[in-house]
């Protein structure tokens, strides 16, 4: 990949991320992500564009609204710092593949709100997750995985979730997780397919298990406490999207061996 292309890849991510907050804020309250303008969430003033510069107005304000004084959330330039690694990342993975790294690219972008969604609301919106399989199904028409192994990957991706979900509030009495995540790991069987999915449910589970053991040592959760697991779906998710077909060959290939 040339330097003109990471670069170029750097700046879309930059200026995506700085969109990407916009939906962050405003998808849950259920506002338009496109009208109004960018603005103060807290006196809700309009921002100048010279104020809404990815990374650098952040650091020229002083983390502080201009108007108000409001100190601005450190979430906001770390997803604009985020979004153009992660774009990078994606190019590098696909240096030559353009559509494919077209549709990997909508995945990380749903993945990074969806992440932040999910740890700062506990919620996995519908118009985020829905909209986001049917992406999934189409890019499959024309790109791996394929129709069908997206297909399936709808299917076991929300089918095993919603039966650990019954199984975990059959055993425990309370919702384990909520129907988001049964979306969302849908949405990502929809772009990756069904083998993905066997990853995604793998290094989430891992994460999701060595946490919530690390927070009960602590004594800040109990097992009747939920843990944003679409947080752990999403950076399982872009793992996969990744590298995930040789970490399944190669895990595969232990029982070939």
């Amino acid at each position: 990949m040339t330097v003109a292309a990471i670069l170029l890849l750097a700046l879309t991510g930059l200026i995506i991320g700085s969109f990407l907050n916009v939906c962050i804020s405003r998808v849950p309250a259920g506002e338009s992500v496109v009208l109004p303008g960018s603005r103060c969430p807290s006196c809700r003033t309009s921002i100048a564009w010279h104020d809404n510069i990815p990374v650098l107005s952040y650091l020229l304000l002083a983390r502080r609204c201009r108007q108000c004084g409001t100190t601005i959330s450190p979430r906001y330039v770390i997803v604009e710092m985020v979004t153009p690694i992660a774009f990078v990342l994606q190019g590098m993975a696909f240096p030559t593949d353009l559509p494919m790294l077209g549709a990997r690219l909508v995945l990380t972008a749903l993945l990074v709100i969806l992440f932040v969604t999910d740890l700062e609301t506990e919620r996995l919106p519908n118009v985020l997750t829905l909209p986001g399989i049917a992406a999934g199904l189409l890019f499959s028409v024309f790109l791996p995985p394929g129709v069908l192994d997206s297909l399936l990957g709808v299917a076991l991706g929300g089918g095993v979730l919603l039966l650990i979900r019954w199984g975990w509030k059959r055993a425990t009495g309370v919702e384990g997780m909520g129907l988001g995540d049964v979306k969302m790991l849908a949405m990502i069987g929809a772009f990756l397919g069904w083998r993905l999915v066997i990853i995604v449910l793998f290094l989430s589970s891992i994460a999701g298990a060595v946490l919530g053991l690390v927070l009960i040592a602590a004594q800040r959760r109990s097992m009747q406490t939920r843990l944003p697991f679409g947080t752990f779906l999403a950076v399982a998710a872009y793992a996969a999207s990744l590298g995930g077909e040789s970490l399944l060959n190669w895990y595969l290939g232990l029982f070939g061996s």
